[in-house]
Protein backbone atom coordinates (compact mmCIF):
# COMPACT_ATOMS: atom_id res chain seq x y z
CA UNK A 1 0.00 0.00 0.00
CA UNK A 2 1.28 3.15 -1.00
CA UNK A 3 1.45 5.98 2.15
CA UNK A 4 -0.15 9.65 1.57
CA UNK A 5 1.20 12.62 2.78
CA UNK A 6 -0.04 15.25 4.73
CA UNK A 7 1.74 18.60 3.73
CA UNK A 8 3.27 20.94 6.68
CA UNK A 9 1.32 24.04 7.21
CA UNK A 10 4.31 26.27 6.12
CA UNK A 11 4.91 23.99 2.84
CA UNK A 12 1.42 23.37 1.38
CA UNK A 13 1.45 26.57 -0.73
CA UNK A 14 4.68 26.07 -2.00
CA UNK A 15 4.46 22.05 -2.86
CA UNK A 16 0.69 22.61 -4.17
CA UNK A 17 2.49 25.14 -7.01
CA UNK A 18 4.77 22.39 -7.61
CA UNK A 19 2.95 19.43 -8.05
CA UNK A 20 2.96 17.50 -11.42
CA UNK A 21 0.35 15.72 -13.66
CA UNK A 22 -1.61 13.14 -11.05
CA UNK A 23 -0.84 14.95 -7.93
CA UNK A 24 -3.35 16.05 -5.76
CA UNK A 25 -4.21 18.38 -3.14
CA UNK A 26 -6.71 18.01 -1.10
CA UNK A 27 -7.90 20.30 1.71
CA UNK A 28 -9.76 18.84 4.52
CA UNK A 29 -10.98 18.96 8.04
CA UNK A 30 -9.61 17.07 10.92
CA UNK A 31 -12.53 15.57 11.64
CA UNK A 32 -12.45 11.80 12.28
CA UNK A 33 -14.08 10.37 9.37
CA UNK A 34 -12.01 12.64 6.82
CA UNK A 35 -8.92 11.07 8.74
CA UNK A 36 -9.70 7.72 8.35
CA UNK A 37 -10.03 8.73 4.99
CA UNK A 38 -6.74 9.57 4.69
CA UNK A 39 -5.74 6.19 6.02
CA UNK A 40 -8.05 4.54 3.14
CA UNK A 41 -6.29 6.59 0.56
CA UNK A 42 -3.78 3.51 -0.49
CA UNK A 43 -7.03 2.05 -1.95
CA UNK A 44 -7.48 4.64 -4.25
CA UNK A 45 -3.79 4.84 -5.11
CA UNK A 46 -3.56 1.44 -5.93
CA UNK A 47 -6.58 1.36 -7.99
CA UNK A 48 -5.67 4.55 -9.74
CA UNK A 49 -1.97 4.05 -10.55
CA UNK A 50 -0.16 7.23 -11.60
CA UNK A 51 -2.21 9.13 -9.19
CA UNK A 52 -0.64 10.76 -5.50
CA UNK A 53 -2.58 12.55 -2.60
CA UNK A 54 -1.29 14.65 -0.78
CA UNK A 55 -3.00 15.98 2.08
CA UNK A 56 -4.06 19.64 3.85
CA UNK A 57 -5.65 18.51 7.06
CA UNK A 58 -7.20 21.89 8.91
CA UNK A 59 -9.25 22.82 12.02
CA UNK A 60 -12.73 23.67 10.83
CA UNK A 61 -12.16 27.35 11.14
CA UNK A 62 -8.58 27.87 9.57
CA UNK A 63 -10.13 25.29 6.87
CA UNK A 64 -13.00 27.65 5.85
CA UNK A 65 -10.54 30.78 5.62
CA UNK A 66 -8.28 28.75 3.62
CA UNK A 67 -10.12 27.28 0.93
CA UNK A 68 -12.13 30.46 0.77
CA UNK A 69 -9.03 32.90 -0.03
CA UNK A 70 -7.97 30.17 -2.14
CA UNK A 71 -11.43 30.28 -4.17
CA UNK A 72 -11.72 33.83 -4.31
CA UNK A 73 -8.20 34.43 -5.53
CA UNK A 74 -7.89 31.96 -7.94
CA UNK A 75 -4.69 30.71 -6.36
CA UNK A 76 -5.11 27.03 -7.26
CA UNK A 77 -3.40 25.93 -4.36
CA UNK A 78 -5.53 23.12 -4.25
CA UNK A 79 -7.08 20.22 -6.72
CA UNK A 80 -10.13 18.57 -3.95
CA UNK A 81 -11.31 20.83 -1.69
CA UNK A 82 -13.76 19.87 1.42
CA UNK A 83 -16.93 22.26 1.87
CA UNK A 84 -19.94 22.54 3.22
CA UNK A 85 -23.69 23.76 1.98
CA UNK A 86 -23.73 27.33 2.34
CA UNK A 87 -20.64 27.54 -0.17
CA UNK A 88 -21.33 24.90 -2.91
CA UNK A 89 -24.63 26.44 -4.62
CA UNK A 90 -23.17 29.85 -3.60
CA UNK A 91 -19.32 28.91 -5.60
CA UNK A 92 -20.92 26.73 -8.30
CA UNK A 93 -23.55 29.56 -9.26
CA UNK A 94 -20.60 32.08 -9.86
CA UNK A 95 -18.44 29.30 -11.78
CA UNK A 96 -16.09 28.56 -9.28
CA UNK A 97 -16.94 25.12 -8.97
CA UNK A 98 -16.74 21.98 -11.75
CA UNK A 99 -20.01 20.68 -12.02
CA UNK A 100 -19.86 16.70 -10.87
CA UNK A 101 -21.53 14.33 -13.10
CA UNK A 102 -20.58 10.54 -12.06
CA UNK A 103 -21.35 7.32 -13.96
CA UNK A 104 -24.67 5.27 -13.53
CA UNK A 105 -23.04 3.16 -11.16
CA UNK A 106 -22.64 5.61 -8.52
CA UNK A 107 -26.04 5.99 -8.28
CA UNK A 108 -26.64 9.99 -7.26
CA UNK A 109 -30.52 8.93 -7.05
CA UNK A 110 -29.65 7.61 -4.18
CA UNK A 111 -27.88 10.75 -2.14
CA UNK A 112 -30.53 11.52 0.25
CA UNK A 113 -32.49 14.17 -1.28
CA UNK A 114 -31.99 16.97 1.11
CA UNK A 115 -28.11 16.45 0.73
CA UNK A 116 -28.32 16.59 -3.03
CA UNK A 117 -30.96 19.27 -2.97
CA UNK A 118 -28.39 21.43 -0.73
CA UNK A 119 -24.90 20.83 -2.82
CA UNK A 120 -26.67 22.04 -5.69
CA UNK A 121 -27.52 25.15 -7.82
CA UNK A 122 -29.90 25.17 -10.66
CA UNK A 123 -30.62 21.48 -10.78
CA UNK A 124 -26.37 21.17 -11.38
CA UNK A 125 -24.46 18.95 -7.84
CA UNK A 126 -21.36 21.52 -7.58
CA UNK A 127 -19.86 18.71 -4.45
CA UNK A 128 -20.44 15.49 -3.22
CA UNK A 129 -21.35 14.80 0.25
CA UNK A 130 -18.37 12.49 2.46
CA UNK A 131 -21.05 12.63 5.23
CA UNK A 132 -23.95 14.47 6.37
CA UNK A 133 -25.94 15.51 9.37
CA UNK A 134 -28.08 17.67 11.09
CA UNK A 135 -28.12 17.80 14.99
CA UNK A 136 -29.77 16.18 18.03
CA UNK A 137 -29.35 15.53 21.70
CA UNK A 138 -27.13 12.70 22.84
CA UNK A 139 -27.23 11.87 26.67
CA UNK A 140 -26.06 9.75 29.25
CA UNK A 141 -29.38 7.45 29.91
CA UNK A 142 -27.14 6.33 33.62
CA UNK A 143 -26.75 9.68 34.75
CA UNK A 144 -30.56 10.64 33.74
CA UNK A 145 -32.22 7.64 35.27
CA UNK A 146 -30.13 8.06 38.60
CA UNK A 147 -31.07 11.77 38.89
CA UNK A 148 -34.80 10.29 38.30
CA UNK A 149 -35.42 12.15 34.89
CA UNK A 150 -37.04 11.66 31.86
CA UNK A 151 -35.78 12.36 28.43
CA UNK A 152 -38.58 12.90 25.95
CA UNK A 153 -38.02 12.62 22.28
CA UNK A 154 -38.86 16.40 21.71
CA UNK A 155 -37.94 17.84 25.01
CA UNK A 156 -38.18 21.72 25.43
CA UNK A 157 -35.30 23.85 26.13
CA UNK A 158 -36.55 24.16 30.34
CA UNK A 159 -36.57 20.28 30.46
CA UNK A 160 -32.93 20.55 29.25
CA UNK A 161 -31.97 23.19 32.03
CA UNK A 162 -33.70 20.67 34.52
CA UNK A 163 -31.93 17.54 33.62
CA UNK A 164 -28.58 19.46 33.23
CA UNK A 165 -29.35 20.67 37.02
CA UNK A 166 -29.86 17.03 38.55
CA UNK A 167 -27.14 15.66 36.41
CA UNK A 168 -24.05 17.86 37.19
CA UNK A 169 -21.53 16.74 39.62
CA UNK A 170 -18.95 19.00 39.39
CA UNK A 171 -17.05 17.25 42.50
CA UNK A 172 -16.78 14.47 39.92
CA UNK A 173 -16.13 16.58 37.01
CA UNK A 174 -19.21 15.42 35.13
CA UNK A 175 -21.01 18.16 33.81
CA UNK A 176 -24.76 18.71 32.83
CA UNK A 177 -24.65 19.78 29.11
CA UNK A 178 -21.72 20.84 26.60
CA UNK A 179 -22.06 22.74 23.94
CA UNK A 180 -20.29 25.17 21.10
CA UNK A 181 -18.96 28.43 22.52
CA UNK A 182 -15.53 28.43 20.12
CA UNK A 183 -16.45 31.81 17.37
CA UNK A 184 -17.32 31.18 14.26
CA UNK A 185 -20.14 31.10 11.38
CA UNK A 186 -19.64 27.29 11.87
CA UNK A 187 -19.14 26.66 15.29
CA UNK A 188 -20.58 28.29 18.02
CA UNK A 189 -23.22 30.18 15.59
CA UNK A 190 -24.30 27.23 14.07
CA UNK A 191 -25.21 25.84 17.17
CA UNK A 192 -26.68 29.01 18.36
CA UNK A 193 -28.81 29.99 15.61
CA UNK A 194 -30.68 26.63 15.64
CA UNK A 195 -31.53 27.64 19.40
CA UNK A 196 -32.25 31.04 18.67
CA UNK A 197 -34.53 29.91 15.91
CA UNK A 198 -36.66 27.61 18.18
CA UNK A 199 -36.55 30.62 20.85
CA UNK A 200 -38.76 32.92 17.80
CA UNK A 201 -36.09 34.80 16.59
CA UNK A 202 -34.48 35.28 13.08
CA UNK A 203 -31.28 36.79 11.50
CA UNK A 204 -33.18 39.16 8.75
CA UNK A 205 -36.43 40.29 8.31
CA UNK A 206 -38.41 40.39 5.14
CA UNK A 207 -36.34 43.42 4.26
CA UNK A 208 -33.12 42.38 5.15
CA UNK A 209 -32.93 44.42 8.23
CA UNK A 210 -30.64 42.91 10.96
CA UNK A 211 -32.64 41.15 13.83
CA UNK A 212 -30.04 40.55 16.52
CA UNK A 213 -30.91 43.33 18.70
CA UNK A 214 -34.47 41.51 18.88
CA UNK A 215 -35.85 40.15 22.44
CA UNK A 216 -35.46 36.95 20.94
CA UNK A 217 -32.10 36.91 20.59
CA UNK A 218 -31.91 38.31 23.96
CA UNK A 219 -33.71 35.81 25.30
CA UNK A 220 -31.67 32.99 23.54
CA UNK A 221 -28.06 34.29 24.25
CA UNK A 222 -29.15 35.01 27.53
CA UNK A 223 -30.47 30.93 28.33
CA UNK A 224 -27.75 29.78 26.72
CA UNK A 225 -24.79 31.54 28.55
CA UNK A 226 -26.39 30.79 31.90
CA UNK A 227 -27.02 27.16 31.02
CA UNK A 228 -23.00 26.74 30.15
CA UNK A 229 -22.48 29.27 33.28
CA UNK A 230 -24.24 26.91 35.59
CA UNK A 231 -23.50 23.53 34.24
CA UNK A 232 -20.97 23.60 31.93
CA UNK A 233 -17.74 22.35 31.79
CA UNK A 234 -15.34 25.51 32.21
CA UNK A 235 -13.79 27.16 28.99
CA UNK A 236 -16.47 26.61 27.09
CA UNK A 237 -16.11 29.72 24.73
CA UNK A 238 -12.87 27.82 23.54
CA UNK A 239 -15.16 24.59 22.80
CA UNK A 240 -16.37 23.36 19.81
CA UNK A 241 -16.95 19.88 18.07
CA UNK A 242 -13.63 17.97 18.53
CA UNK A 243 -13.30 19.35 22.24
CA UNK A 244 -16.51 18.37 23.56
CA UNK A 245 -15.85 15.06 21.79
CA UNK A 246 -13.31 14.52 24.06
CA UNK A 247 -14.84 15.70 27.10
CA UNK A 248 -17.71 13.56 26.58
CA UNK A 249 -15.87 10.21 25.58
CA UNK A 250 -13.75 11.05 29.06
CA UNK A 251 -17.50 10.60 30.63
CA UNK A 252 -17.53 14.61 31.61
CA UNK A 253 -20.46 15.60 29.56
CA UNK A 254 -24.25 14.43 30.70
CA UNK A 255 -25.38 16.38 27.64
CA UNK A 256 -24.40 17.18 24.36
CA UNK A 257 -26.41 19.03 21.58
CA UNK A 258 -24.46 19.04 17.78
CA UNK A 259 -24.04 17.25 15.15
CA UNK A 260 -25.16 13.90 14.81
CA UNK A 261 -21.80 12.60 13.29
CA UNK A 262 -20.89 12.26 16.85
CA UNK A 263 -22.93 9.28 17.41
CA UNK A 264 -20.98 6.97 15.75
CA UNK A 265 -18.03 8.15 17.86
CA UNK A 266 -19.61 8.81 21.33
CA UNK A 267 -21.05 5.27 21.13
CA UNK A 268 -17.81 3.05 19.95
CA UNK A 269 -16.47 1.48 22.83
CA UNK A 270 -12.94 1.77 21.19
CA UNK A 271 -13.28 5.60 21.60
CA UNK A 272 -15.49 6.40 24.30
CA UNK A 273 -15.35 5.06 28.03
CA UNK A 274 -19.67 6.06 27.99
CA UNK A 275 -20.42 4.13 24.43
CA UNK A 276 -22.98 1.42 26.62
CA UNK A 277 -24.72 4.28 28.11
CA UNK A 278 -25.56 6.58 25.02
CA UNK A 279 -28.81 7.53 24.00
CA UNK A 280 -30.39 10.04 21.84
CA UNK A 281 -33.25 12.48 21.30
CA UNK A 282 -34.22 15.21 18.95
CA UNK A 283 -33.17 18.80 19.45
CA UNK A 284 -34.90 20.83 21.78
CA UNK A 285 -37.55 23.13 21.36
CA UNK A 286 -38.77 26.51 22.73
CA UNK A 287 -41.66 28.64 21.49
CA UNK A 288 -41.38 26.65 18.00
CA UNK A 289 -39.91 23.75 16.56
CA UNK A 290 -39.05 25.27 13.58
CA UNK A 291 -34.77 25.07 12.94
CA UNK A 292 -34.18 23.25 15.84
CA UNK A 293 -31.52 20.84 14.02
CA UNK A 294 -29.35 21.91 11.38
CA UNK A 295 -28.48 20.38 8.39
CA UNK A 296 -25.20 19.97 7.31
CA UNK A 297 -23.00 17.99 4.62
CA UNK A 298 -18.68 17.85 4.43
CA UNK A 299 -18.70 17.45 0.81
CA UNK A 300 -15.74 17.47 -1.64
CA UNK A 301 -15.57 19.93 -4.66
CA UNK A 302 -13.61 20.82 -7.29
CA UNK A 303 -12.11 24.22 -8.05
CA UNK A 304 -12.52 25.89 -11.23
CA UNK A 305 -9.08 25.96 -13.44
CA UNK A 306 -7.61 22.84 -11.81
CA UNK A 307 -5.48 21.12 -13.94
CA UNK A 308 -5.95 18.12 -12.28
CA UNK A 309 -9.62 18.14 -12.73
CA UNK A 310 -10.35 14.70 -14.24
CA UNK A 311 -8.17 13.06 -11.42
CA UNK A 312 -10.05 14.93 -9.06
CA UNK A 313 -13.62 13.98 -9.73
CA UNK A 314 -12.18 10.62 -9.61
CA UNK A 315 -11.00 10.80 -6.22
CA UNK A 316 -14.28 12.17 -5.23
CA UNK A 317 -16.55 9.52 -6.72
CA UNK A 318 -14.42 7.06 -4.78
CA UNK A 319 -14.81 8.95 -1.43
CA UNK A 320 -18.47 9.56 -2.00
CA UNK A 321 -19.42 5.84 -3.09
CA UNK A 322 -21.44 3.19 -1.68
CA UNK A 323 -18.03 1.06 -2.44
CA UNK A 324 -16.62 3.44 0.15
CA UNK A 325 -18.59 3.02 2.53
CA UNK A 326 -18.22 -0.84 2.27
CA UNK A 327 -14.82 -0.27 2.54
CA UNK A 328 -14.76 1.39 5.80
CA UNK A 329 -17.05 -1.08 7.05
CA UNK A 330 -15.22 -4.02 6.07
CA UNK A 331 -12.28 -2.24 7.52
CA UNK A 332 -13.96 -0.36 11.43
CA UNK A 333 -17.11 -1.98 11.05
CA UNK A 334 -20.66 -0.83 10.09
CA UNK A 335 -20.94 1.48 13.62
CA UNK A 336 -18.03 3.33 12.22
CA UNK A 337 -19.17 4.47 8.20
CA UNK A 338 -20.17 8.15 6.80
CA UNK A 339 -23.20 8.44 7.33
CA UNK A 340 -26.04 10.89 6.37
CA UNK A 341 -25.50 11.07 2.81
CA UNK A 342 -26.89 7.78 1.40
CA UNK A 343 -30.24 6.00 1.84
CA UNK A 344 -28.58 2.84 0.94
CA UNK A 345 -26.79 2.88 4.26
CA UNK A 346 -29.87 3.43 6.07
CA UNK A 347 -31.52 0.28 4.60
CA UNK A 348 -28.66 -2.08 5.02
CA UNK A 349 -29.38 -4.35 7.98
CA UNK A 350 -25.92 -4.46 9.09
CA UNK A 351 -25.90 -0.52 9.57
CA UNK A 352 -28.68 -1.08 11.63
CA UNK A 353 -27.79 -3.98 13.92
CA UNK A 354 -24.06 -1.64 14.44
CA UNK A 355 -25.71 1.67 14.51
CA UNK A 356 -27.95 2.36 17.50
CA UNK A 357 -28.03 6.32 16.55
CA UNK A 358 -29.20 5.62 13.20
CA UNK A 359 -32.67 5.46 13.31
CA UNK A 360 -32.42 9.25 15.69
CA UNK A 361 -29.70 10.75 13.27
CA UNK A 362 -32.13 9.85 9.87
CA UNK A 363 -35.30 11.12 11.85
CA UNK A 364 -33.28 14.45 12.43
CA UNK A 365 -31.74 14.98 8.72
CA UNK A 366 -35.59 14.32 7.25
CA UNK A 367 -36.82 16.75 9.40
CA UNK A 368 -34.80 19.89 8.81
CA UNK A 369 -36.07 21.88 6.65
CA UNK A 370 -33.98 25.23 4.68
CA UNK A 371 -37.10 26.81 3.59
CA UNK A 372 -38.94 27.12 6.59
CA UNK A 373 -36.79 27.67 9.33
CA UNK A 374 -38.10 30.70 11.27
CA UNK A 375 -41.01 31.11 13.12
CA UNK A 376 -41.32 34.82 11.32
CA UNK A 377 -40.66 34.93 7.50
CA UNK A 378 -37.42 35.63 6.23
CA UNK A 379 -35.71 36.20 2.88
CA UNK A 380 -32.96 33.54 3.01
CA UNK A 381 -32.70 29.64 3.15
CA UNK A 382 -30.61 27.96 5.34
CA UNK A 383 -31.57 26.52 8.61
CA UNK A 384 -28.38 27.39 11.11
CA UNK A 385 -27.00 30.02 8.27
CA UNK A 386 -28.14 32.51 5.99
CA UNK A 387 -27.48 31.38 2.31
CA UNK A 388 -26.24 34.94 0.63
CA UNK A 389 -22.53 35.62 0.54
CA UNK A 390 -22.34 38.57 3.19
CA UNK A 391 -23.25 35.81 5.78
CA UNK A 392 -19.60 34.25 6.54
CA UNK A 393 -17.97 37.73 7.30
CA UNK A 394 -21.00 38.23 10.23
CA UNK A 395 -21.15 35.30 10.96
CA UNK A 396 -17.70 35.08 12.21
CA UNK A 397 -18.43 38.74 13.76
CA UNK A 398 -21.40 38.03 15.63
CA UNK A 399 -19.60 34.49 17.06
CA UNK A 400 -16.83 36.06 18.37
CA UNK A 401 -19.13 38.43 20.63
CA UNK A 402 -20.87 35.70 21.47
CA UNK A 403 -17.84 33.76 22.57
CA UNK A 404 -16.84 37.10 24.57
CA UNK A 405 -20.05 36.99 26.01
CA UNK A 406 -19.99 33.73 27.09
CA UNK A 407 -16.51 34.21 28.84
CA UNK A 408 -17.77 37.09 30.25
CA UNK A 409 -15.68 39.74 28.57
CA UNK A 410 -19.03 41.83 27.38
CA UNK A 411 -22.45 41.72 28.56
CA UNK A 412 -25.25 39.88 26.74
CA UNK A 413 -26.44 43.12 26.00
CA UNK A 414 -23.47 44.61 24.73
CA UNK A 415 -23.10 41.35 22.41
CA UNK A 416 -25.91 42.00 20.59
CA UNK A 417 -25.58 45.50 20.11
CA UNK A 418 -22.36 45.28 18.38
CA UNK A 419 -23.68 42.19 16.66
CA UNK A 420 -26.36 44.10 15.37
CA UNK A 421 -23.77 46.89 14.06
CA UNK A 422 -21.68 44.58 12.09
CA UNK A 423 -24.54 42.77 10.55
CA UNK A 424 -25.98 46.36 9.98
CA UNK A 425 -22.69 47.41 8.42
CA UNK A 426 -22.07 44.39 6.20
CA UNK A 427 -25.38 44.23 4.50
CA UNK A 428 -25.80 48.12 4.20
CA UNK A 429 -22.61 48.16 2.23
CA UNK A 430 -23.31 45.22 0.13
CA UNK A 431 -26.20 47.03 -0.79
CA UNK A 432 -29.50 45.18 0.51
CA UNK A 433 -30.67 48.52 2.05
Amino acid sequence: MKFFRILPLTMFAMAAGSLSAGELTIATVNNGHMIEMQKLTGNFEEANPGITVNWVTLEEGVLRQRVTTDITTKGGQFDVMTIGMYEAPIWGSRGWLEELTFDASYDVDDILPAMRGGLSSDGKLYAAPFYGESSMIMYRKDLVEAAGMSMPDNPTWGHIQDVAAAITNKDEGVYGVCLRGKPGWGDNMAFITTMANSFGARWFDENWMPQLDSAAWHHTIDFYINLLNNYGPPGSSGNSFNEILALFNEGKCGMWIDATIAASFISDPGQSKVADQVAFAQSPVAVTNRGANWLWAWALAVPAGTKQADDAKKFIEWATSKEYIELVAATNGWGSVPTGTRQSTYDNANFQNAAVFADAELKAILSANPSNSTQDPTPYTGVQFAAIPEFQAIGIAVGQQMSAALAGDISVQEALANAQEAADREMSKAGYY
